[in-house]
């Protein structure tokens, strides 16, 4: 969805139709308005009304819209929040993500993550950032979901090379080897403030190489210690309802704290209630 001010855009909004509902967009893991930084709140709102409205008059009678975690918000975002207040959209679902903030974050690890660490140097680990995906994928990644999961990673090889290939410099893939195997490995996403786990996956001698905790020890404390944030992303199953409680305490026995992620569905005939905002 494009909205334009004379011959300018001004917004996007990434989406996907299901019967009568829209959803922005069910392939993306953050969504939402895409805006002209430029955009001053009534300028937004005004934005949102009237794609509200267009819905509406195509015979869609449903928003559902994802959030964009403040921690990628490269300013003050909580306008959507705003909005679906105003509106009286329900929450249908709101993930925990796991998030170490760097100015927060605790002065050591814990001594799970300490001892783990200390089997990886003796056990000679080595990490490596390696320009192809294809070596953690076919290796680690793809048999680890097949054995303990019965499932594939949500991107093909194929469609993550592809997409790596658009953005060289934000997708970057780190393994572990012990000499020349390969045991564990992490692909990250990387934007301004935030690296973002990914995929991580390591063979099933994890605890006793202690490969994860040799990995994630140089990623948070050499590679992205300037960043603002590094995010593990969630632990939840079940829509936001239920939390593997083993995923979540390793990941905060990195330091990570939890931050929330919302999605909302709104009545797109509710667009009315945006009539009388200001006064």
């Amino acid at each position: 969805m494009l909205i334009f001010k004379g011959e300018k855009l001004i917004a996007v909004l990434p989406a996907n139709k299901v019967g009568d509902t829209l959803h922005s967009h069910q392939g993306l893991t953050y969504g939402g308005l895409v805006t002209h930084k430029a955009l001053k709140f009534n300028e937004v709102l005004e934005v949102f009304k009237l794609l509200l409205q267009f819905l509406e008059d195509h015979n869609i009678l449903y928003l559902n819209i994802k959030s964009l975690p403040s921690i990628y918000a490269s300013g003050p975002d909580s306008q959507l929040a705003y909005l679906m207040f105003l509106l009286k959209a329900n929450v249908l679902r709101r993930d925990a993500l796991s998030v170490i903030d760097y100015n927060f974050m605790p002065e050591s690890i814990s001594s799970n993550r300490k001892r783990g660490f200390k089997k990886g140097q003796a056990n000679n680990l080595v990490v490596k950032e390696e320009s192809s995906l294809e070596n953690f994928w076919n290796a680690i990644l793809i048999p680890n979901l097949k054995a303990q999961h019965n499932v594939k990673p949500v991107h093909t090889l194929e469609e993550m090379t592809l997409l790596q290939s658009h953005f060289p410099n934000n997708i970057r893939q780190f393994n572990v080897y012990k000499g020349d195997t390969i045991v564990a490995g992490t692909t990250i996403f990387e934007t301004k403030n935030v690296a973002h786990a990914q995929y991580i996956s390591a063979n099933s001698d994890k605890q006793e190489l202690g490969s994860l905790d040799v990995l994630f020890q140089y990623l948070i404390h050499i590679v992205f210690k300037d960043k603002l944030f590094f995010d593990f992303g969630t632990s939840n199953v079940n829509n936001g309802l239920n939390i593997n409680k083993g995923l979540l305490y390793w990941k905060e026995s990195f330091g990570a704290r939890m931050i929330v992620h919302d999605f909302y569905s709104v009545s797109t005939k509710n667009h009315e209630l945006l009539n009388s905002v200001f006064i």
